[in-house]
């Protein structure tokens, strides 16, 4: 099922690059149609399974669609808005499927699993603001250091959670040990 999803965006996203002119309305249309009709023959398939992996395989498939939305969107006008909104759109699908499958786990292993991808997230999303700033022609050299520069720091603080999370799972020294080490790697 996953496969067939990421077929079809591979499918989409080569389509929509393929093609560098400007869609007619008619096509902006039949284009708004198929991410409609992909999006509903996803969630049908999606039926067939059960619990958590239903829930999976249902965020998989808006995922998709919002993905597919949005290059639409830049295909129609590409600017570094639209360009920024299709990575953010990428981001966020991972990120609601990675916390979807963190469902299935418990306890701390849970916690860890939706702190890394919540840190997944993040640096998705950092990547996507730097390389907004850096394709600005109006952005200058310091524009994008300091994008780099905040972008690290929010990544870095995210990992750091993630760590300190794994930390919760030991108990006494090696608890005060692996909390010790992440700060000194995270520069906490």
């Amino acid at each position: 099922m996953k496969l067939n999803i990421q077929l079809a965006i591979a499918c989409a996203t080569t389509a929509l690059a393929a093609s560098s002119f400007a869609l007619t309305p008619a096509e902006h249309s039949a284009e708004k149609d198929r991410i409609s009709a992909e999006y509903k023959a996803a969630k049908e398939q999606c039926k067939s399974l059960k619990s958590n992996a239903k829930d999976v395989c249902e965020e998989q498939a808006k995922g998709a669609e919002k993905i597919a939305s949005a290059e639409l969107k830049y295909k129609s006008d590409p600017s570094e808005k639209n360009r920024y909104a299709v990575a953010k759109s990428k981001a966020d699908a991972d990120y609601d499927v990675a916390k979807e499958k963190c469902d299935d786990l418990s306890g701390n292993e849970k916690d860890v699993c939706k702190k890394d991808a919540k840190a997944a997230h993040i640096k998705a999303l950092e990547s996507a603001k730097v390389a907004e700033v850096r394709h600005d022609p109006t952005a200058k050299s310091s524009d994008v250091a300091e994008a780099r520069k905040d972008a690290s720091e929010k990544t870095r603080e995210a990992d750091y959670k993630a760590a300190k999370e794994r930390c919760d799972a030991l108990s006494g020294d090696a608890k005060d040990t692996c909390v010790t080490d992440a700060k000194r790697k995270y520069g906490q």
